[in-house]
């Protein structure tokens, strides 16, 4: 790609961030409505809780294809079908009148969610390489980290004035303002002459390639442990903050501001020190300030009753290690496979969110009894990702 082009695509980089927030803010715009909705539709706390879980495994079985389909179709075409097809599933989820019909919808709603952000890697790989792309990467994770600090607020806000459908509401519009934007400003990055085969052999060949590759797999598993460290607290937001903290259902920026905050400032020394620090270097620097964090964590909580400020510094600090640390894991997942990016980024975002989905089902609802609970799964799930860090280290040490 010339200089001249590279330079045109730098402005779509807001563009590629909403894109990868779409699935998370659709996450959290509804946490506060929680309580209204088993009300309103008759269900259970656990039943409400499993419309989270419906998206997130949905989610994660299509993001298994949506970056193949893009290395056949391009990304321009199946993003704007993807977003088109989640704005339809959030008017059901808006006019649904069961829980049944809002499981539903919230699975239509996370098998098309998964294309912004499998196909944003993507479109970042098409366009650079090397440090470059680490530095594009940090800056959609930087705006990226907006979406899980305001949708809760935005949602809270609604939920307070005009009831939890008006949530859902809004993500239609916001969808439909997204999808005009990308029918506008978003670019081909693929061109016709790289596009891949759909055929199920070359499919089934490139699939086994990606899921079998040692590298790849610890890479993801380090993504998704870390992640499961903070994404732990957002699943038991409204127990961590409203039972736990007694904040009310407009107050979620206590767990959602210092996330923003160490995501962002975390995301942005990633892209400072792109070129400057090798990558496995800034991988070591972020485990060492994730571990800090959970055994602050782990500290507080031990000696401590929860409370604010003390019960959500740890959560700043840990995100800033994580957003460290990402940018450089995720081009590590990526870099083996050049000509099958979007497939090697749709299982990538599959492993991630099916373990996302683990985590919504099991680890949350186990964990979220207590404040000293959840800290030990931060702390154990932090140690898996570090494990798996390691593993990634040592099998690039030794020569293919």
């Amino acid at each position: 790609m010339s200089e001249d082009n590279r330079r045109s695509t730098r402005g779509i980089v807001f563009l590629l961030a909403a894109l990868s927030a779409l699935g998370p803010f659709s996450i959290d715009t509804y946490l506060p409505s929680f309580h209204e909705i088993g009300e309103k539709l008759h269900a259970t706390p656990l039943e409400v809780q499993q419309t989270l879980s419906a998206y997130l495994f949905s989610f994660a079985v299509m993001t298994l294809w949506h970056g193949a389909i893009s290395d056949r179709f391009g990304r321009r075409k199946v993003i704007l079908v993807a977003i088109g097809l989640f704005a339809a599933a959030s008017v059901g989820c808006m006019l649904a009148t069961r829980i049944e019909h809002l499981w539903f919808w919230r699975a239509m709603q996370g098998i098309s969610a998964g294309a912004g952000i499998v196909i944003s890697r993507a479109i970042v790989r098409d366009l650079y390489d090397g440090s470059a792309a680490q530095r594009l990467m940090s800056q959609i994770t930087m705006m990226f980290a907006f979406a899980p600090a305001i949708a809760p607020l935005i949602g809270g806000w609604l939920q307070t004035y005009l009831g939890w459908r008006s949530v859902f509401a809004f993500l239609v519009l916001s969808t439909g303002t997204l999808w005009l934007a990308c029918w506008k400003l978003l670019p081909e990055t693929l061109p016709p002459e790289k596009r891949q085969s759909l055929r199920p052999t070359y499919l089934a060949a490139s699939y086994w390639k990606v899921m079998t590759s040692p590298h790849f797999l610890a890479a993801c598993a380090a993504l998704a442990f870390n992640f499961g460290g903070f994404f732990l607290y957002v699943l038991s937001a409204p127990i961590f903050l409203m039972s736990h903290l007694g904040v009310p259902e407009t107050g979620f920026l206590w767990l959602f501001g210092p996330s923003m905050s160490g995501l962002l400032s975390g995301s942005w020394l990633s892209g400072r020190l792109a070129g400057k620090v090798s990558l496995p270097r800034t991988i070591a620097l972020g485990y060492v300030v994730m571990g800090s964090a959970a055994a602050i964590n782990l500290t507080l909580n031990l000696s401590m009753s929860p409370g604010l400020p003390w019960s959500v510094v740890p959560i700043f600090i840990y995100t800033f290690g994580m957003s460290l640390a990402t940018p450089c894991l995720s081009l590590f997942a990526l870099d083996p496979f050049p000509a099958q990016r979007g497939l090697a980024a749709s299982c990538q975002t599959f492993l991630q969110s099916g373990f996302n989905g683990l985590t919504a089902a099991l680890i949350a609802p186990a964990l979220w009894g207590s404040t000293l609970t959840l800290s030990f799964g931060m702390a154990g799930l932090m140690l898996c990702g570090g494990t798996a860090a390691l593993l990634h280290q040592r099998l690039r040490s030794i020569p293919r």
